[in-house]
């Protein structure tokens, strides 16, 4: 059976979506959900990473504005220790890359996404992932769903066997501003109030794209309001761009991931999720965080050992070039996380991906893992 000619992902959302891209960081705590769909009582209807720690309605379009919210009505201050080891928020600069039309989606241009969330405590992840094996930069990780014998409900999620852990609040940090960041109105910087405790771009402001260069500061300054005043600065980093051809997965045979080296180094780390059976409920996945020297080699053994999890329809690497600034308050850490992700498909022998079975060679139809069979 020939590979899909058709390389490419199937059907998806804009470039930026929230908890798509939270999640793509480690951020459960502001994606409701680690690498699912699962919801947040607190957000609906609205992973593991290794960070690189450099430093500890709006009404406005640039933060040297001053810049005043209004009362959400709180009166309570965290409590808690501040322990590096909890990530309670972060905050996330994102660049999204342009994506040109496929499958019936529009093609997107490139933009910078800006989204914040600060909670007062862990947000608690469905499933757990655990090490099956490491080689160099590269980790095997699969995923184990703990089983609690009395339901945990609506307030909570079974973390690990008969264990229970709440969803936690968000709550206001009062104005924040981000400085470093460019606006096509000429501006240097964005002040954003909290909207239902989210921190995004404020309506009527665009960013520029890039809306900062590589090695550029950028630093965030939150005023407090139910958590103490923080500060956090970053560096800008560049646009992620993938220098390889399409990977192609088979047993014994190691997969070689290329990019293009920033002119200037902004102490960027390269975090690689290729995971090839997300649509059939994922079995499995290799993480890699490596240096930003421009090749990665994920090693043969780890891949033989996913492809015998097996694979679903429309596999995938995203690859994500980031710095990441943090700073701790009460109860937790807060991450500045500067970004740039690039998603691509990847080819199995044998693997033919589809959304309907028109796709699909004759005598084959459409599975609903998106493979044909």
């Amino acid at each position: 059976m020939a590979t899909n000619p058709n390389a490419t992902l199937p059907p998806r959302s804009p470039a930026f979506h929230p908890r798509r891209a939270l999640a793509a960081h480690g951020v459960a705590a502001l994606a409701g959900a680690a690498f699912g769909c699962s919801s947040d009582p607190e957000t609906s209807g609205s992973g593991t990473t290794t960070d690189t720690t450099t430093t500890g309605t709006s009404t406005s379009s640039s933060s040297s504005d001053t810049l005043s919210c209004s009362d959400d009505g709180d009166t309570s201050t965290a409590t808690g220790d501040a322990s590096a080891d909890v990530l309670i928020g972060t905050f996330l600069v994102q660049l999204n890359e342009p994506r040109p039309a496929s499958n019936g989606s529009p093609e997107t241009p490139g933009n910078t996404a800006v989204l914040g969330k600060v909670y007062d405590g862990p947000y608690p992840a469905q499933l757990v992932w655990e090490v099956d094996s490491t080689e160099g930069d590269c980790r095997l990780v699969k995923p184990r769903v703990p089983f609690c014998s009395v339901p945990c409900g609506g307030s909570a999620v079974c973390v690990e066997d008969d264990t229970c852990q709440d969803y936690p609040k968000g709550h206001s940090a009062g104005a924040v501003s981000i400085e470093g960041l460019a606006t096509t109105a000429g501006a240097t910087g964005i002040g954003m109030c909290p909207v239902a405790n989210n921190y995004q771009v404020p309506t009527g402001t665009t960013l520029n794209y890039p809306a900062f260069a590589s090695g550029d500061d950028i630093t965030l300054h939150a005023d407090g309001d139910f958590y103490e005043a923080f500060d956090l600065s970053a560096k800008g980093i560049a646009q992620l761009v993938i220098a390889s051809d399409t990977p192609e997965l088979a047993a014994d045979q190691p997969v070689s991931l290329m990019w293009t080296i920033p002119e200037v180094a902004a102490a960027a780390k390269i975090h690689v999720k290729l995971d090839i059976s997300h649509h059939g409920g994922t079995k499995g996945m290799i993480e890699c965080d490596t240096d930003d020297d421009g090749l990665l080699e994920i090693p043969a053994a780890l891949v033989t050992k996913l492809l015998a999890l097996g694979v679903a329809g429309f596999p995938s690497v995203i690859v994500t070039r980031k710095t990441v600034a943090s700073t701790t308050i009460a109860p937790g850490r807060v991450d500045l996380v500067i970004s740039s992700d690039v998603e691509r498909t990847v080819t199995v022998a044998g693997l033919v991906s589809c959304t309907a079975t028109t796709d699909c060679p004759d005598g084959q139809t459409c599975q609903d893992d998106l493979t044909c069979k």
